[in-house]
């Protein structure tokens, strides 16, 4: 339960950190918090991961609830519900339905982290926690999920 209620606490976050991006940064562009290595920066991304395949909206939300579909199906067929498993679930779905909800809403998802030192496309809490989420499912899936043994049945 406890997951959950993460997943639930980075979709807030998600949320409330874009509102408070679009009401401040929307009218100045772009904010230097350590110059020219990390800036707060107003992007308005209408395409997916840095602003690839633009204005494909209703695809990206296709994609998306298949996506968690999928993660919800493998998660119930997990035969070990490790906490990798838990976390990444968590943190996959608050950060997708974040920017899912955003881009129905608005056709495009607010980004305004911004490294400047290294070149890194802009981008927001969403972004952050679906990749960590991955993460955590690929080490999962790569550790600790348990694959049926040769000759098992599952019936």
């Amino acid at each position: 339960m406890a997951y959950i209620v993460w997943g639930i606490v980075v979709l807030i976050l998600d949320i409330m950190t874009k509102l408070i991006a679009e009401l401040q940064l929307k009218v100045v562009g772009t904010i230097p918090l350590i110059q020219d290595i990390f800036h707060l920066t107003y992007v308005e991304n209408r395409g997916i991961a840095f602003g690839m395949f633009s204005g494909q909206r209703w695809l990206f939300v296709i994609v998306t609830i298949l996506v968690l579909g999928l993660l919800a199906w493998m998660y119930t067929q997990s035969s070990n519900q490790s906490r990798w498993l838990k976390w990444g679930t968590a943190l996959v779905y608050g950060g997708a339905l974040g920017n899912l909800l955003e881009r129905m809403a608005k056709g495009y998802v607010v980004d305004f982290l911004d490294f400047r030192l290294i070149q890194f496309p802009v981008f927001n809490l969403a972004d952050i926690a679906v990749c960590v989420g991955a993460a955590c499912l690929m080490i999962h899936f790569i550790f600790f999920d348990e694959k049926p043994k040769e000759g098992d049945t599952h019936e």
